[in-house]
């Protein structure tokens, strides 16, 4: 997801994280300082999650750019923009069939206000979870990564994730990557701050 100039700084959070953990205090001090972006805009932190899943930085970057570039008038789509697109206009920007499906179905959800963004401030994680993987295309790691880079909400742990598992089967001494069980175990010291702990893990690599 492309961050805007909103950020986070976690000072209290850290210091509490390197007195429970000194392996995380060892990655903290090697990385340094932690700051979260934010992409405020919750349609357009969904819509890049879609088009990011399963491509690599550069080719996600490029084929949103050329999304982008549909419509000139506007810093990013509306979701009435998107509904009112052909698909064959998406599919030359690089975008897959089954993409187009899910860009049009959350498209759909947002004005159906079947995603409710206005509320989420009032809703859990799990809530806003729950709401988000009725679109089609987003699952739960989707939905976590919404919660870490548009919400900036600070306890999630996204025990899917592959890069996240690489870290800790690294830095806590696993042979394979870690269960759930195992990596949940470990997260216990973080809480209720481990969205900064993953940040941390993931910057580690």
């Amino acid at each position: 997801m492309k961050p805007n100039e909103s950020g986070i700084m976690f000072e209290n959070e850290i210091a509490l994280l390197k007195e429970k953990d000194p392996v995380l205090a060892e990655i903290i001090d090697r990385v340094g300082h932690c700051t979260l972006e934010l992409e405020e805009d919750s349609f357009r932190g969904l819509a890049e999650a879609i088009l990011y899943q399963q491509l690599s930085l550069k080719a996600a970057s490029t084929i949103v750019g050329r999304f982008v570039e549909i419509y000139p008038n506007r810093s990013f789509p509306k979701p009435i923009d998107i509904l009112e697109t052909e698909d064959e206009r998406l599919r030359k920007a690089g975008i897959s069939r089954q993409k187009i499906r899910y860009l049009k179905d959350l498209s759909c959800k947002f004005m159906d206000g079947i995603v409710t963004p206005p509320k989420f401030s009032d809703m859990t994680d799990d809530e806003i979870v729950e709401q988000l993987i009725k679109v089609k295309g987003i699952g739960r790691w989707t939905a976590e990564m919404f919660l870490i880079f548009s919400l900036g909400r600070v306890n999630v742990l996204p025990v899917d994730d592959l890069g996240f598992q690489k870290a800790i089967q690294k830095w806590y001494g696993f042979e394979t990557l870690p269960s759930e069980v195992q990596i949940r175990i470990i997260a216990k010291k973080w809480e209720p701050y481990c969205t900064v702990a993953t940040w941390y893990l993931w910057k580690s690599q």
